[in-house]
């Protein structure tokens, strides 16, 4: 699947806003960090995959009733889930003048009930011409996303069959959707109940 840049401009996946909070002090000092792991590109970029994937737990996976939506809170707390750990990765790439956005999937249980949008980023490298999509989801038994511009290593496939979808567009900013369930969610368990099944 090619992602499909759904801004004209470029510039606008080097934007800061609300949510890719990319100029706030948390985020910088965590690309301090990571640039001690390469100054080139790739190994930056693949230094706040991993950072973001291993070092700050899906709330699912670690039982954290905390919901963050900015970047800076993401990384502070340490936590999130899909679409805010996508986010903090998105600043991340974004503060190192990394042009990066948002891309979703829409998934299923395995019988095709209970369909919900799935969030993971697209990044653009100098002297690449197309967009590499990677998870930050964070790994786990069966789960296995890796950093790669080639061959994508995500979460999960779609399953065609069970009207599984990977959504072509790299968002600039979160859709609204999104921040809705995010912002509007008082703990984990409700934003659970909450989790959009369409952008």
């Amino acid at each position: 699947m090619e992602p499909i840049q759904q801004h004209p401009e470029i510039s606008a996946y080097l934007a800061a806003d609300e949510a890719i909070d990319h100029e706030h002090p948390v985020v910088r000092e965590t690309v301090a960090a990571l640039t001690h792991e390469g100054d080139d590109a790739y190994t930056y970029a693949r230094a706040a995959f991993t950072y973001v994937r291993d070092t700050i737990p899906h709330s699912a996976d670690s039982g954290d009733p905390r919901v963050t939506w900015r970047a800076s809170d993401v990384l502070a707390t340490r936590n999130g889930i899909c679409y805010a750990k996508s986010i903090a990765l998105t600043a991340l790439l974004r503060a190192r003048a990394i042009p990066a956005g948002l891309c979703y999937q829409r998934l299923t249980d395995d019988d095709g009930t209970n369909p919900v949008v799935h969030g993971l980023v697209a990044l653009r490298l100098p002297g690449h011409d197309r967009w590499a999509r990677v998870d930050p989801r964070g790994n786990k038994p069966g789960v296995d996303a890796q950093f790669s511009l080639g061959a994508e290593r995500l979460a999960w496939a779609v399953r065609e069959e069970l009207g599984e979808v990977d959504h072509p567009a790299v968002h600039a900013r979160p859709p609204e959707a999104i921040l809705h369930a995010l912002r509007h969610a008082r703990d984990s368990a409700e934003l659970w109940r909450n989790l959009p099944a369409q952008l």
